[in-house]
């Protein structure tokens, strides 16, 4: 009997020091904070969005160029996103990927990120910021799961590349990335105290 995995879906995860000179972590949640706190234009997409907490998504394109502890984040980025196009054995023909946006997410305690895919990039991922005790962990779905509406579910000790959902709880500090196909969200915050991290995505350049 042969039995192989086939079209496997790759998660990287690393320390975002592995690359780059080492970045406080306060001091980046301390940027964050401030600016959220003076971006009134994503303030005020986030109340008529009816989004709780904050993300600059909608309003800031321009954080590297802003802040240069978000200047230092992306060139670690970089070298993370190179690594992992590696490993996907990607033929990028001579080109490289290139950050396309970069955002900020401030998830106060009953905020969620609901499902979703990002189909315009190659490449998608976050770096951890805060992640207080009771922070929702990132929820990541098995991309045929429109596929099989007639399939029962996997066995609750399945194992882990069998299982049609997958929970990853990362540190402050850490950088995960994943093709950007992949369907994901974040489950409700279950903590007092912030979840704060930066988003982005990578396309080809």
């Amino acid at each position: 009997m042969d039995i192989r995995s086939l079209f496997v879906t790759r998660l990287y995860q690393a320390r975002l020091a592995d690359h780059g000179n080492p970045i406080d972590p306060e001091e980046l949640e301390d940027e964050c904070l401030g600016i959220a706190e003076d971006d009134e234009a994503g303030q005020d997409w986030c109340e008529e969005n009816a989004f709780a907490g904050y993300t600059s998504y909608a309003s800031l394109t321009d954080l590297p160029w802003r802040s240069p502890i978000f200047k230092e984040v992306v060139d670690a980025l970089d070298k993370h996103v190179a690594e992992f196009a590696k490993d996907l054995q990607l033929d990028l023909d001579g080109r490289e990927l290139k950050l396309e946006d970069i955002w900020i997410n401030i998830l106060p305690q009953g905020g969620i990120h609901t499902s979703h895919i990002h189909p315009h990039s190659v490449i998608s991922g976050t770096t951890y910021v805060a992640m207080p005790e009771g922070a929702s962990a990132l929820k990541l779905e098995d991309p045929r799961s429109q596929m099989m509406m007639a399939a029962p579910t996997r066995l609750k000790d399945a194992r882990e590349e069998m299982r049609q959902f997958i929970y990853v709880k990362p540190v402050v500090g850490d950088v995960l990335l994943w093709e950007s196909f992949l369907r994901h969200e974040v489950p409700m915050n279950m903590s007092e105290e912030d979840r704060i991290s930066v988003s982005f995505n990578y396309a080809w350049a």
